[in-house]
């Protein structure tokens, strides 16, 4: 048995760039950022924040969301897979990119005047793929150790 889940809460750090492919496909890529507060040791050792910054994928529908909805600095809750991949760079490095293909996604950011509100999109898979979707979750925050 394996399992490859991935859960992150964090900040969008730049409007999503949307391609479509030739078949309509739409793809999304952005980064987005997790931050550990900074805290003190009982010893008194400071140990600073520290962000990690996380390329984000997403595709057809999700995608087109966040076209359309997220932007730079919101908050956002994706769920999804770890996926690496590898490319030949100018001078024939080997070069290595861990992403997060989303399954899932929750906007934290309110866009209405109803604070609190949040919206849930959840990738759609065709009948045909053998991959399958996880169940969106209720409230994300629930079920979160923070």
């Amino acid at each position: 048995m394996s399992l490859n889940k991935v859960q992150l809460i964090g900040n969008v750090g730049k409007d999503p760039d949307v391609r479509y492919l030739d078949s309509g496909v739409a793809v999304a890529t952005f980064p987005l950022a997790t931050t550990d507060r900074a805290y003190t040791l009982s010893n008194g050792t400071q140990v600073p924040e520290r962000t990690e910054w996380h390329n984000i994928v997403l595709w057809r529908g999700l995608a087109e969301t966040a076209e359309k909805y997220v932007r730079k600095g919101d908050k956002l809750y994706i769920e999804g897979k770890i996926r690496t991949r590898s490319y030949d760079d100018q001078n024939g490095v080997k070069r290595y990119i861990v992403e997060i293909f989303g399954d899932n996604m929750e906007m934290l950011t309110s866009r209405t005047a109803q604070p609190g509100t949040q919206q849930q999109f959840s990738q759609q898979q065709p009948a045909n793929s053998p991959v399958q979707q996880s169940p969106a979750q209720e409230e994300a925050s629930d079920d979160l150790p923070f």
